[in-house]
């Protein structure tokens, strides 16, 4: 079911769908919630989907009052607090990992698992922050299109993309359009966030590491020194799979998720 709810001034799309354990997915940067389909079509009922657009992605509206990774955990708990929701699991990939980071720091009470899905604890690089800069400049001069298409690609392994380029062509042609104004919004944010690695050392809750053996976004090495952090972690490495492993390796990811989720009491 498409429900929407009210943050800052604009409106925030969601899904909500199943019931049992709420679960939140949380899309990452030039996605919506469209991305997370694989999973929850292989799983419609089992759990409480809700998987909202992130403002400025899908069918929500770019929101120019929000300044920082924190600014999008707190839609997320908009719409917990919505649907009613005391506690919940949250997997975000990518850019959603951050946000879903900033989510347990701030709002520790009322999360019972975390995932992180092709995603990381660690700031930025110097170097990644000059990519980003260059990114959005690029963006800046050129519009959504080109950058979505020049990068996109790139999330994916060169076997995926050799074997699926309508896939590839598919998430491209998707994406395309995204609003340059929110891709500058990510972007800035992104390189401006804070090393987390404190939420994973201080977690209460069982976290899930998704990594990818090729990704390139998230190098597996990088991955690896953080799944130590948590208590409690659970550890997916995906073979000959880059940054997209919900597309990549589909059936291994769904069976991941499935297995942490289903370990953690109602």
């Amino acid at each position: 079911m498409q429900k929407t709810v009210s943050h800052s001034g604009q409106p925030i799309r969601y899904e909500s769908t199943g019931t049992g354990l709420p679960v939140m997915l949380v899309h990452g940067f030039t996605e919506d919630l469209t991305i997370w389909d694989p999973i929850v079509n292989a799983m419609p009922g089992k759990y409480h989907w809700l998987i909202p657009d992130l403002p400025g992605s899908g069918k929500s509206p770019y929101n120019k009052n929000l300044t920082g990774i924190p600014d999008f955990a707190d839609t997320l708990r908009v719409i917990q607090q919505e649907e009613k929701i005391g506690k919940m699991v949250i997997i975000g990939h990518s850019m959603g990992g951050y946000i879903s980071l900033a989510f347990a720091e701030k709002f520790p009470e009322a999360l019972m698992g975390l995932g992180l899905f092709h995603s990381t604890a660690y700031a930025d690089t110097p170097e990644k922050k000059i990519t980003r800069k260059k990114s959005i400049q690029f963006i800046r001069q050129h519009g959504s299109a080109p950058y979505v298409q020049q990068s996109l690609p790139g999330l994916f392994s060169e076997h995926f993309k050799n074997e699926h380029p309508e896939i590839v062509r598919e998430q491209v042609n998707r994406y395309a359009n995204c609003n340059p104004d929110s891709l500058v919004q990510y972007l800035e944010s992104m390189a401006k966030r804070e090393d987390k690695t404190t939420v994973l050392i201080n977690s209460a809750v069982p976290v899930l590491f998704i990594l990818g053996e090729e990704d390139k976004a998230v190098p597996l090495k990088s991955g690896m020194e953080q799944c130590h952090l948590a208590r409690i972690s659970y550890i997916h490495i995906l073979a000959h799979t880059a940054h997209m492993g919900m597309l990549e390796n589909t059936n291994l990811c769904n069976s991941s998720v499935d297995r942490f989720l289903d370990q953690i009491p109602v």
